[in-house]
Order: structure tokens, then C-alpha cells, then sequence
């Protein structure tokens, strides 16, 4: 079985987390994708959080009844900063006998080897990469050579789906239009508990 890991701070989850998932799921030929909400993100500083509990439901009601979309509330549930090493140990002894791929961003990529642990994370799983910025894939490639002994990186090769999490909250509490970036169940769920108002 190829098991996918996702994490992030899903604040909230929109349709460029969705097309990452699905881009991982057909290019690398995954069986399923764990999406797992952070507590506590070591790479993401602003203070603009709603509950762990508002993200893991908008994270169920985006993926709605695709069982090959998975959410997970381990790193929710312990009190420590949610430190990715920490969360592939877990799917390791869970999933002892799994290929394990650990799904990125390009832009975590960049600064893979600043994260905590980072040898071991790849000695348990492959990195792979799904591009965020048009025309990357070349310094992509590149940055995965240099990090290459420590364990194996791919690079997917579709074209990015740019959106970012932070405008949309700008909008939300603006009250512009934001419907577009995120699914139909997602905006109501946001409407409806009034969130980053």
C-alpha cells in the first residue's frame, strides 16, 4: 500500500491543498492520502488560527466521501510544536509494512534540510514534491540532487494550482467573494460559525 502524509495548518483548506492531493495521488500512484491539521506549525508564525477542531471538520466536509482522503488528528492531539519527524514515526509503526510518502509543497522543499530532523524523516519515507510556483521544477530538481543521499525525493510534474490560505482570510474578513477557492461545504461551514471574522 502507498500511503500519503499531509500536513499542514489547512487555515482553512482550499482548492490548492485539494489539486496538491490529487496531483500526488495520480503522479506518484498513491492509495490514500492522510490530511493532517497541525497544532502547533514550526514553519508558519502567524497567529490567525481558528480551533483544531473548526479545521479538522472543514478538512473532513473538503474531502468529503472519497475514501482514498483520510483525516488524521494525531498532531491535534499531542501538546507539543508538530515537528513532521514526529508525525512519520507515527504512520511508520502504523503503517509498518507501507511505502510512506511525505507530500510537500515546492517551497518546503527549499528549506528542507533547516527542518527538525529532517535526515530521519527521510530515512522513513519519500519526500514527494508537488511544484507551487510556475517554472520551478528545474531548481526543484536540483535542490533534490543536493538532498539526495539522505534518502529519496521526487518531483511531480503538473502545473501549480496558486492559492493562498492568507488571502483568502483577508477576504473573508473583508466580506469580499472567496467562494472560489474553496468547496461549496467549506464556505457554508465558514459562513455558518462565522469564522476569521
Amino acid at each position: 500500500m502507498k500511503t500519503g502524509i499531509y500536513g499542514g495548518s489547512f487555515n482553512p483548506v482550499h482548492n490548492g491543498h485539494m489539486h496538491l492531493a490529487e496531483t500526488a495521488m495520480k503522479e506518484f500512484g498513491l492509495d490514500r492520502i492522510y490530511f493532517v491539521p497541525c497544532r502547533i506549525s514550526p514553519h508558519r508564525f502567524d497567529g490567525d488560527y481558528v480551533s483544531g477542531a473548526d479545521r479538522l471538520e472543514m478538512l473532513r466536509l473538503a474531502c468529503g466521501n472519497r475514501q482514498e482522503f483520510q483525516v488524521s488528528r494525531y498532531e491535534l492531539e499531542n501538546q507539543r510544536t508538530s515537528y513532521s519527524i514526529y508525525t512519520v514515526e507515527h504512520f511508520r509503526r502504523k503503517f509498518p509494512d507501507d511505502e510512506l510518502f511525505l507530500l510537500v509543497g515546492s517551497d518546503m522543499l527549499m528549506s528542507f534540510e533547516t527542518w527538525y530532523r529532517f535526515e530521519d524523516i527521510l530515512k522513513n519515507v519519500t519526500l514527494a514534491v508537488i511544484s507551487r510556483n510556475q517554472g520551478d521544477r528545474n531548481i526543484l530538481i536540483e535542490k533534490a540532487q543536493k538532498l539526495g543521499e539522505y534518502g529519496r525525493i521526487i518531483i511531480g510534474k503538473s502545473a501549480p494550482l496558486v492559492i493562498s490560505s492568507t488571502e483568502i482570510r483577508k477576504k473573508i474578513a473583508k466580506n469580499e467573494n472567496y467562494s472560489c477557492y474553496l468547496d461549496e461545504n467549506v464556505v457554508q461551514y465558514i459562513k455558518s460559525e462565522n469564522l476569521y471574522r
